[in-house]
């Protein structure tokens, strides 16, 4: 007896099919077409209708500006989440004698201006250190007599109680089951931590942590005010020299546009290499 073949429509079988003609297609939606010009001609607006001849003349400094406002950013960012991990761990499941004070650091920084804990930190303590002939004789007063070390220190004083709020509702987020089990299994608490606990806290905390290093890029400008060259403080010293406003204001939002979206894309790559490794 012969069997006769079955035919199965070949739309129930999986296809892959080129995004290319959909991505093409989203860009060329009508708003984002109207914002594609929009851009295109306030660009050559500020080429042809714009001075930009004191631009070589300041390439150097705004090197160096630039530089200086991306490594404040990336140290203040990693020394401040170092720090917020164990203020966000002792908040959510640490006795009270370190919840308290996590808590209590956590609401001063982020109840008071920043501009505010950058002046105490270097005109209270920048002023207080010169009073003590050991310090001024330590191998550290060259560094000491300088701004930047403030700066750092308020910049990750700062993030450090803004994200130890985040990363305590992220320890608090992780479902207690799991945490049971893997005790149930004899894991050592630290390897529980390191391996179960703190990857998918960090997970749950990538967005806000994303958000919270692009505000750390904005508050970075403050410390100009107390002398570190930064990107702002060079876009202010060209106003002050040439007496034009536009040009380095626009060339100084560009510069944190570029940062930003790579601030972006570092995060988001980060949030699709975690879950494989989670999984």
């Amino acid at each position: 007896m012969s069997e006769t073949p079955i035919e199965v429509p070949i739309e129930t079988f999986p296809i892959h099919k080129e995004t290319g003609g959909i991505r093409i297609a989203s860009l060329l939606q009508p708003h984002r077409i109207v914002m594609m010009l929009i851009g295109l001609a306030l660009i050559a607006s500020a080429v042809f209708f714009m001075r930009w001849d004191w631009l070589q003349n300041y390439v150097d400094l705004i090197a160096q500006g630039l530089w200086r406002t991306i490594w404040i950013l990336i140290v203040t960012v990693i020394l401040g989440f170092l720090l917020a991990v164990p203020l966000g761990l002792a908040q959510a499941s640490g006795p009270a004698i370190l919840a308290v004070p996590a808590k209590m650091f956590c609401t001063v920084i982020r109840g008071t201006p920043l501009l505010l804990q950058l002046w105490l930190l270097y005109y209270g303590l920048g002023s207080l250190f010169p009073q003590y002939p050991w310090i001024r004789g330590s191998e550290l007063w060259p560094y000491l007599r300088q701004a930047w070390p403030y700066a750092v220190l308020a910049l990750t004083l700062s993030y450090a109680g803004y994200e130890g709020e985040v990363m305590r509702g992220a320890f608090a987020s992780v479902p207690k089951g799991q945490l049971e089990a893997a005790r149930a299994f004899g894991m050592p608490r630290f390897t529980i931590f390191r391996r179960i606990w703190l990857p998918q806290a960090i997970h749950r905390a990538l967005p806000t942590l994303a958000g919270e290093a692009v505000l750390q890029l904005k508050s970075t400008p403050l410390v100009a005010t107390i002398t570190v060259v930064d990107l702002y403080a060079v876009a202010s010293r060209v106003r002050q020299d040439t007496f034009l406003t536009y040009e380095p204001l626009l060339l100084l939002a560009a510069g944190y546009l570029v940062i930003t979206g790579i601030i972006v894309m570092l995060f988001r790559r980060v949030e699709r290499m975690i879950p494989s490794k989670l999984g």
